[in-house]
C-alpha cells in the first residue's frame, strides 16, 4: 500500500507542479485554506523526485513547463508501479482539444483550464480524491477478502487430515457456495465501478465543461440524500406515484423517469421542491442522470462493504462451529438492525419479485452475541427466500412475549412436508442436491439459540412456512440489578 505523509486532519495530500511561482503560490493558498496539505514543486524534474519519495493523494501538473514538460512528467509517473495510479489533473493555459487528448493518453484523469475557476478545480479535485479512496478501500477489501478465503481453504486441507476434523473439512466444503453471494455482490459492484471510471473522458469532460455555477447546487443537493433503506416494493411505488405527481404539477417533462431515478436516490416528496427547478432547464436530465452516476459509484462501494462483512461473518459462523464452546462475553446488540442487515444483503435478489412486509415493535438493545444472531437471520432468510424460489411473500414480526422476543420468519413458499418436518434441525441432514448443502445451517441456527437460551420451531403448511424464534430479553440494566440481587442475598 502506498504510505503518505497526510495529516490525520488533512483532507488529502496534493502535489502541484508549476514552473510559475506565482501560480504555485496561487494554488497552493487556495487548497491550503480548504484543509488540504499541499507541497509545491517548482519544475518537472523535482516533481519526479519529490513524487516518488513520499506520494500523494493527487497531483496538480503545469502541462508548459521548461526542461521537461508536464506530459513527459505523467508518463514517467505512470510508468513506475510505485506512482501509477495517482490520479494526475492536468492544469494548463493549452486549451485546444488535441492538448486535452494527449493529457488524457499520457494517464491524466482530467484537465482544467487556465485562468482557473477555483470552484471548478475544487469540484473536479475533491471527485478525483473521492474515486481514489474508493478505489483504495476496494483494493483493501478485496485483498482481506482473497486472505480470508485463502486461509480457509487451508484450514480444509488440514482438517481433512484427521478423522476427528473430517466433518469439518465437509462444512468447508458445504459453506464455500455460501460465499459465492457477497462474492456476486462485489463482482457486480465492482462492474458498476469500473463502467464509471472507463466511460469515454471526452464524454466526462463535456458534462464538466457545460455545467454552470447555477447548476452546480442542485448537481450537489441531488447526491446529498442517503438511499431509502427497508422501503418495500409497495412503499416505493407509492413514492414515485406522489413525485411523478408533483413533477406533473409542475408541467415537467419525463416525469415518470425522473421520479423512478429519484426514488433510487433516496429522495422524498418533502425534499423534491429544493431541485425541481432544476427539471424546467434543458439540460435537467443530463445533470440528474450524472449524478446518479456519482450515487451508483457510492451504492457500489457500500454494497462492497456489506458483501466483505458478510463473507467474514459466514467464516466467523464456521469457526464458532469448529470451536463451539469457546468462551466469549455477550454484548449489547439491536436484534432488528441485524435482520435489516441480512434483508439488505439480499436486497437484489428481493426486489426481483418479493414483497417484503414487516411488522417491527420497538424493542431495547439485549445482551447477545450479535454475529451470531445475524447468522440465524441470514439462515433462515436464506432458506424463507430458496423455499419461494425468490417469487411470493416474506414476513418477518418481531415482537416481546412476557419476558422472551418472538420472532417470526413466514414464507409463501410449497411448504416442508410432515415426513420431513421432525429432521431439518439434525446436522447434515439436507434435502437438496450434492454439493448444493452441507444440511448444517438449521443445525447451527438450533445451536446458536441454545447459546442464548432460546429455542426455534416452525410450523408449515402448502403456502405458509412460519418459523418462529424466541430469544429471553436481558437487556443490560436488568442483568445488572439481578448481579446485584445476587449480591446481597449471598451476604
Amino acid at each position: 500500500m502506498i504510505k503518505t505523509n497526510k495529516d490525520n486532519n488533512s483532507k488529502g495530500n496534493i502535489v502541484v507542479v508549476d514552473d510559475s511561482p506565482i501560480n504555485l503560490r496561487l494554488i497552493v493558498d487556495m487548497f491550503k485554506s480548504k484543509g488540504y496539505e499541499v507541497r509545491p514543486v517548482p519544475s518537472g524534474k523535482l516533481a519526479l523526485t519529490a513524487i516518488k519519495n513520499l506520494p500523494p493523494d493527487l497531483i496538480l501538473l503545469d502541462v508548459m513547463m521548461p526542461e521537461m514538460d508536464g506530459y513527459a512528467v505523467c508518463e514517467k509517473l505512470k510508468a513506475d508501479p510505485k506512482t501509477k495510479d495517482i490520479p494526475i489533473i492536468f492544469v494548463s493555459a493549452l486549451d485546444a482539444v488535441l492538448d486535452k487528448v494527449k493529457a488524457f493518453e499520457m494517464g491524466g484523469v482530467d484537465y482544467v483550464s487556465k485562468p482557473i475557476q477555483e470552484k471548478e478545480l475544487f469540484a473536479r479535485v475533491e471527485t478525483h480524491l473521492e474515486i481514489r479512496r474508493l478505489q483504495k478501500h476496494l483494493q483493501e477489501r478485496n485483498n482481506k477478502l482473497v486472505a480470508t478465503l485463502q486461509q480457509l481453504k487451508q484450514a480444509q486441507s488440514q482438517l481433512v487430515e484427521s478423522e476427528k476434523m473430517a466433518v469439518l473439512g465437509q462444512l468447508v466444503a458445504g459453506i464455500s457456495h455460501e460465499i459465492n453471494t457477497p462474492l456476486g455482490a462485489i463482482r457486480s459492484s465492482v462492474e458498476n465501478l469500473a463502467d464509471f471510471l472507463g466511460k469515454d473522458i471526452k464524454t466526462q469532460l463535456n458534462f464538466w465543461q457545460t455545467i454552470d455555477h447555477k447548476q452546480q447546487p442542485y448537481f450537489l443537493e441531488l447526491l446529498r440524500y442517503p438511499a431509502l433503506q427497508a422501503l418495500s416494493s409497495r412503499e416505493k411505488r407509492k413514492l414515485k406515484r406522489k413525485l411523478r405527481n408533483t413533477l406533473d404539477s409542475a408541467n415537467i417533462e419525463h416525469s415518470d423517469r425522473i421520479a423512478d431515478t429519484l426514488v433510487d436516490m433516496g429522495i422524498s416528496e418533502p425534499e423534491l421542491s429544493s431541485i425541481l427547478p432544476l427539471f424546467k432547464q434543458p439540460d435537467g436530465l443530463d445533470i440528474l442522470d450524472k449524478a446518479y452516476e456519482f450515487f451508483t459509484l457510492r451504492k457500489s462501494t457500500e454494497t462492497i462493504q456489506t458483501a466483505t462483512e458478510r463473507a467474514a461473518k459466514i467464516i466467523f459462523a464456521l469457526k464458532s462451529y469448529a470451536r463451539y464452546d469457546f468462551g466469549t462475553e455477550k454484548t449489547e446488540g439491536d436484534l432488528i438492525k441485524g435482520i435489516e442487515t441480512v434483508l439488505t444483503l439480499y436486497y437484489n435478489q428481493i426486489k426481483k419479485g418479493v414483497d417484503v412486509i414487516k411488522n417491527y415493535q420497538e424493542l431495547p438493545p439485549i445482551l447477545c452475541y450479535p454475529d451470531e444472531l445475524t447468522q440465524v437471520w441470514t439462515n433462515l432468510i436464506h432458506n424463507a427466500l430458496q423455499a419461494m424460489n425468490y417469487q411470493g411473500k416474506l414476513r418477518i414480526d418481531v415482537e416481546k412475549n412476557n419476558d422472551m422476543i418472538d420472532v417470526r420468519i413466514t414464507d409463501s413458499g410449497k411448504g416442508i412436508p410432515s415426513d420431513i418436518s421432525p429432521r431439518i434441525f439434525e446436522p447434515f441432514f439436507t434435502t437438496k442436491v450434492a454439493g448444493e448443502g452441507s444440511g448444517l445451517g438449521l443445525d447451527i441456527v438450533k445451536r446458536i439459540l441454545e447459546k442464548h437460551e432460546g429455542k426455534i420451531s416452525v410450523n408449515s403448511v402448502s403456502g405458509e412456512t412460519v418459523f418462529t424464534v424466541s430469544i429471553p430479553m436481558i437487556t443490560k440494566e436488568k442483568a445488572d440489578n439481578s448481579q446485584i440481587k445476587e449480591l446481597q442475598i449471598s451476604q
